[in-house]
């Protein structure tokens, strides 16, 4: 039996009351297990994580890599500037990520060294991000289905067809110069 005063210490070590909110769904006991192993492997009191760990360990990027990478492009804010892969990062500070076309916007609710699976990692973080566009909005005009082959001259007319009239090159064609039709 633990005493107050091994309780106490158990409290300081966890950064206040352990509890984990209940909801009126039950929590999957794989789910449970998991982010107990994340907070185990999580740094301990006084320690801190690096930005560029964190945003891998918590899925915003594929690679530790690329994380530092972004930090070091100058992609990665944490409560509004500019920071370097090994800048310290803390529950509630807000972390914005810009890159894949998005930007993302998320606070820290939880520190983590190790990558863990998409949902303890979703635990980690409150996302305030906007949503993504439709993708309908980003597919660019004219664009041949992969493996489709080299384009036949009737193709290659109609994508002209259809950048001109996008105006992305313009009627007279690139550089005005005339078209040869």
């Amino acid at each position: 039996m633990a005493s107050g005063d091994d309780m106490d210490r158990d409290q300081d070590r966890s950064g206040g009351d352990a509890e984990v909110p209940q909801t009126s769904a039950a929590v999957d006991p794989k789910i449970a297990a998991a982010v107990a192993a994340a907070e185990a492997a999580g740094p301990g009191p006084g320690e801190t994580v690096r930005i560029d760990s964190w945003i891998w360990a918590v899925r915003l990027v594929k690679t530790r890599s690329v994380g530092a990478t972004a930090c070091r492009g100058g992609h990665v804010r944490v409560n509004g500037e500019r920071v370097k892969p090994a800048h310290a990062v803390r529950v509630g500070d807000e972390v914005r990520l810009r890159g894949e076309g998005r930007e993302r916007i998320v606070v820290v609710t939880r520190l983590i060294r190790k990558r863990v699976g998409a949902p303890v990692a979703a635990q980690c973080y409150i996302d305030n991000s906007p949503p993504p566009p439709p993708r309908e909005a980003v597919a660019p005009i004219g664009v041949r289905d992969r493996g489709a082959g080299r384009p036949t001259k009737r193709d290659r007319r109609e994508l002209e067809r259809l950048r001109d009239l996008g105006g992305l090159d313009g009627p007279s064609g690139p550089a005005g110069r005339p078209r040869d039709d």
